[in-house]
């Protein structure tokens, strides 16, 4: 066994041998030498990693791809897409809908007895200016169509239903009687003593629920004043039930984060004609990414441009900034095309047409188009009818709504960037989509500076339909200014030289030039006064006298519409004969004149009055629909829309 003084001995214990005069070295200095030599050392070597490690990495910066992601994604080179402006998080890659379907509780008449039951309803807003893709074709523009009164009466009774005033959860029957004013017919039973009130509840606390909802006021109930001592019965005893399912493993959601692996599908409709890649790129996929699905798609189907109406469906799988494009599909006309899809090695190849998206079906509606500027801007009328058909209003709606419109409106003019209509109407199901029997409700459009807001209402008293403004004052016009809507005017009202007297004379109408045959409307509602012939010049003159002392002439005619006869009551719109050149005149033409309290006044300039308005209770059942359909489009909860 060594000891210490043994270990010393073998250590040595002489002075170190010294040469050249040199003193003993201080402990202490040799360890502050070693220091910093290793200091020094440890410094050197980070640089010199650190600078190699940059070069390695080419000066990027790279995050670690978990091992469950890097386990999925194909093992070959892959071009990765990185994250564009467009892909947002979630199931569907979709922009915020300007469009809202709501489900409202109607009232139908049947019989003898209201029905009341849910139907759904759509809130469209929508840009005129934008570049929307009608889903069908629509009638060229026509004045003539547009202005004459071939409307159908609507039926007395709404087709769609009264809104109701409160929603109900499924059909409910109402019956309206009348309030014994004089008494009941029946006798009162006896009220029933303290006593009998607790032994009813004590008999029947068990079984206070109404299907799966116990009554939450059972909770401040003693339960033991209404227990007995035979039974101990707990009323509350069926609130703390709880069933669990055996063989069940419960575990905590996984936290979502930036980093959680997802899928999406990015919706692209496609509203001109145009490249598989450029309808990519103009969303924000990579250019590289966007002509590889372009040339998978273009091998199959043998053409390479898109028409209008066509969406494209990316799938794609979002890790944090990581977007991986694993699926593509074309549909077009609704019906589906062809769909590719990555395999296993990275390769896209033929795959089978994934489950259809309300998304896909409603691409056009639910993604606001870029908005068109400058000289490509449409018509008004080719506006409406594209953005109304692309919106889900059918033919008929916006044929309807293009009349409603028609008198404030110019119809040939071109639209505004700022030009937009809200409309609310009923549709047949939860996509939105009207029909033959659906009805609008409400109009809010804006046109340039001018507005027009109204409703529909049908008054009780009479069974009419009109639409109405806030104030209850209907939108239609009283009389039209323009008899011949296919015409040009050649002549106002005023002085002017006679083109057969040769002097000047008192020209008092209009002169409104069109080929010989066109349609001539009446420019209000009234009563035939006269329809024949004119010894004074005229020729063939029709006479229609309005409310209010107003008498409208058409003159020239070449001929009188049938059933156009005097006491024959007139129509807005109604053709009442047709152009011609009868009596003293030049050439095929319609001279109108205007008429008030006998005097001829310039039908372009006189101020005319509006549209009938709503009174005493009909006004009172208005003003309520009203506030009831605007506190419905504000989304507030507590009230509904009336008819």
């Amino acid at each position: 066994m060594m000891t210490a003084r043994s270990m010393i001995r073998s250590l040595g214990n002489e002075p170190p041998i010294l040469a050249d005069g040199r003193r003993a070295p201080d402990r202490r200095e040799i360890s502050l030498r070693w220091l910093s030599g290793t200091f020094l050392t440890g410094i050197t070597s980070s640089i010199l990693m650190g600078v190699a490690l940059f070069a390695a990495l080419d000066g990027r910066q790279q995050l670690a791809i978990p091992a469950e992601a890097s386990a999925a994604l194909p093992h070959d080179d892959v071009d990765v897409a990185s994250r564009g402006k467009r892909l947002l998080g979630g199931n569907i890659v979709a922009m915020p809908t300007d469009r809202k379907i709501m489900e409202v509780s109607t009232v139908v008449h049947e019989g003898n007895k209201e029905v009341v039951r849910r139907r759904p309803f759509a809130q469209v807003k929508m840009n005129l200016a934008a570049n929307h893709v009608a889903q069908e074709d629509y009638p060229a523009f026509d004045p003539l169509t547009i202005f004459s009164s071939s409307e159908t009466p609507p039926p007395p009774a709404a087709r769609a239903g009264a809104i109701y005033g409160s929603n109900v959860e499924s059909e409910v029957s109402l019956q309206t009687v009348a309030f014994p004013a004089k008494g009941g017919t029946y006798a009162y039973a006896p009220a029933m003593t303290l006593e009998e009130v607790e032994e009813n509840v004590r008999s029947n606390g068990s079984v206070l629920a109404s299907g799966n909802t116990q009554l939450s006021a059972l909770y401040y109930v003693d339960p033991q004043r209404f227990s007995s001592k035979d039974d101990d019965l707990d009323i509350t005893a069926g609130l703390s039930a709880r069933v669990v399912e055996e063989n069940i493993s419960v575990s905590a959601p996984e936290p979502i984060t930036s980093h959680t692996r997802e899928y999406a599908d990015d919706i692209i409709p496609v509203r001109k004609p145009e490249t598989v890649t450029q309808a990519m790129t103009e969303v924000g996929y990579p250019e590289g990414k966007a002509e590889e699905i372009s040339g998978h798609l273009q091998s199959r189907l043998g053409e390479a441009d898109l028409v209008a109406g066509d969406v494209l469906r990316i799938g794609v799988i979002q890790e944090g900034d990581m977007v991986l494009v694993v699926r593509a599909s074309l549909y077009r006309r609704g019906n589906h095309r062809v769909t590719i899809a990555l395999d296993d090695h990275g390769r896209f190849v033929d795959g089978e047409a994934p489950p259809m998206l309300d998304a896909v079906a409603s691409a056009f509606s639910e993604q606001p188009p870029q908005v068109m500027t400058g000289r490509e801007l449409p018509r008004v009328y080719d506006g409406i009818y594209r953005a109304a058909l692309s919106y889900g209003m059918s033919k008929e709606m916006t044929g309807l709504l293009v009349k409603l419109l028609a008198s404030n409106v110019d119809l040939q003019a071109q639209l505004k960037p700022t030009d937009k209509i809200e409309a609310f109407f009923s549709v047949t199901d939860e996509k939105g989509q009207a029909s033959r029997d659906s009805e609008l409700l409400y109009v809010n459009a804006q046109f340039g500076d001018t507005t027009s807001r109204f409703y529909r209402f049908q008054n009780a008293d009479d069974g009419s339909v009109d639409y109405f403004d806030e104030d209850g004052k209907s939108i239609r016009q009283f009389l039209l200014r323009n008899p011949l809507p296919n015409g040009r005017m050649t002549s106002g009202f005023g002085m002017r030289a006679h083109p057969i007297l040769g002097r000047s004379v008192m020209h008092t109408g209009t002169d409104w030039a069109a080929p010989r045959g066109t349609p001539i409307i009446a420019t209000g509602n009234g009563v035939v006064e006269k329809a024949g012939w004119d010894s004074g010049g005229y020729g063939n003159q029709t006479l229609i006298r309005h409310a209010n002392g107003y008498v409208s002439s058409y003159n020239h005619q070449s001929a009188i519409a049938p059933g156009v006869r005097e006491g024959a009551k007139i129509t807005q719109g109604q053709v009442i004969g047709y152009v011609g050149s009868t009596g003293q005149s030049t050439g095929a033409h319609l001279h109108y004149e205007l008429i008030v309290n006998g005097t001829k006044v310039d039908p372009m300039k006189v101020r005319l009055p509006g549209g009938s308005s709503l009174e005493g209770k009909a006004l009172a059942r208005f003003e309520e629909e009203r506030k009831r359909i605007d506190a419905l489009l504000n989304n507030q909860p507590d009230e509904v829309a009336s008819r």
